[in-house]
């Protein structure tokens, strides 16, 4: 009998699930690994060689410390449930003009609930991943709570805004209080030297060689066909030239355009139904106001009445100043000073202090 019970981990053969993985072991809790094969590069059609966590490399690397440590290691094939919930979102997002947050999606759909699944057929009590962020019980409301990673810049507590508090209530983030540099470090004294150097993958893992523009084009029969020569617009409607397709631009973007206007411009509006794509100034692209949908809160069950947060509209955002008051489904978001690149389909991530308030999605 295990000195804390039966614990599934998420291992994907990188060095953060591996080292949660082994730190857990190492406690006294009865390890059962699981990787997950969610999608493979052939269905995504990636002419370079398959990496990242759905290799056959990172699989056998989870494998091969599992069996190192002596606790069983399983695969799990959800490329069905992944590609018609996550992919087909991703492909529709980018249709419908939005650019989407497959990576939240992922995990509060698909990722927690398998391994909840699994881990009921397994008899474990709690689940794991090698995720940057902690997690408490709060006494005050019996809630339990995310805040940010001890690595400011490893925190990975935006892409887990969607996690339900019933799926909270079962999970663990061993890594939490841990810097990246001293995971390497616990990687090298179990002796993983190669594990310690592998390097990480910052690209959507099923858009091969980090192209989704080649992506939705593989995904979509005749895309440019459909979508080629719409129109460049300025905010008063003038047309100053043509685009590849609105599906190949999110708001925001200065780079490849392919248009010179004789100052930087931006993406601010995306039209589907026009296949126009309005060009703004930065100043042009500027907003005070947001609202999200789909709205999960996390520390507070409601938030009705306005409160003072920091509002974080993407992944490496520094985060704004904001008041924020729900307003029946939705979240209304004012800014204390405008801010630039609002895409609709993205997260907006609110914090007290370290502490995750919860998210949505932008309108």
């Amino acid at each position: 009998m295990s000195k804390h019970g039966r614990i599934l981990v998420a291992m994907s053969g990188g060095v953060d699930s591996s080292v949660a993985a082994v730190m857990l072991h190492e406690q006294g809790y009865e390890v059962i690994g699981l990787t997950m094969k969610t999608w493979d590069y052939a269905s995504a059609g990636g002419s370079s060689k398959e990496t990242g966590c759905c290799s056959l490399d990172s699989i056998n690397d989870a494998r091969a410390l599992a069996v190192a440590y002596g606790f069983p290691h399983y695969i799990l094939d959800i490329r069905n449930e992944f590609g018609d919930f996550v992919i087909d979102n991703f492909v529709d997002e980018y249709l419908a003009g939005r650019t989407p947050n497959p990576c939240v999606l992922c995990n509060t759909h698909i990722k927690w609930e398998a391994l909840l699944k699994r881990a009921d057929k397994l008899d474990c009590e709690f689940i794991a991943t090698g995720h940057y962020a902690n997690i408490r019980l709060q006494p005050e409301n019996n809630r339990y709570v995310i805040s940010k990673g001890r690595d400011e810049h490893k925190d990975q507590s935006y892409v887990l805004w969607g996690v339900s508090q019933q799926n909270l209530a079962r999970t663990k983030f061993p890594l939490g209080s841990f810097t990246k540099a001293e995971i390497r470090q616990m990687a090298l004294e179990m002796g993983q030297v190669e594990l310690a150097h592998k390097s990480e993958s910052y690209e959507i893992c099923f858009v091969p060689d980090n192209d989704y523009r080649a992506f939705l084009r593989h995904k979509v029969d005749d895309l440019d066909a459909r979508v080629a020569g719409g129109d460049f617009v300025l905010t008063d409607g003038t047309v100053v030239g043509k685009h590849q397709g609105y599906p190949f631009y999110t708001i925001g973007q200065r780079k490849g355009l392919g248009i010179a206007l004789g100052q930087p411009m931006f993406v601010t509006h995306i039209d589907p139904a026009t296949n126009r794509v309005t060009l703004g100034t930065q100043d042009e692209l500027k907003r005070s106001v947001a609202f999200v949908k789909n709205l999960n809160l996390v520390k507070y069950e409601h938030i009705i009445q306005p409160l003072e947060a920091v509002t974080k509209i993407r992944y490496k955002d520094a985060g704004t100043t904001s008041t924020i008051v729900q307003d029946g489904e939705l979240m209304k978001i004012d800014f204390h000073h405008a801010v630039s690149g609002i895409a609709p389909g993205q997260s907006a991530v609110f914090y007290e202090g370290n502490d995750l308030l919860g998210g949505g999605f932008l309108i």
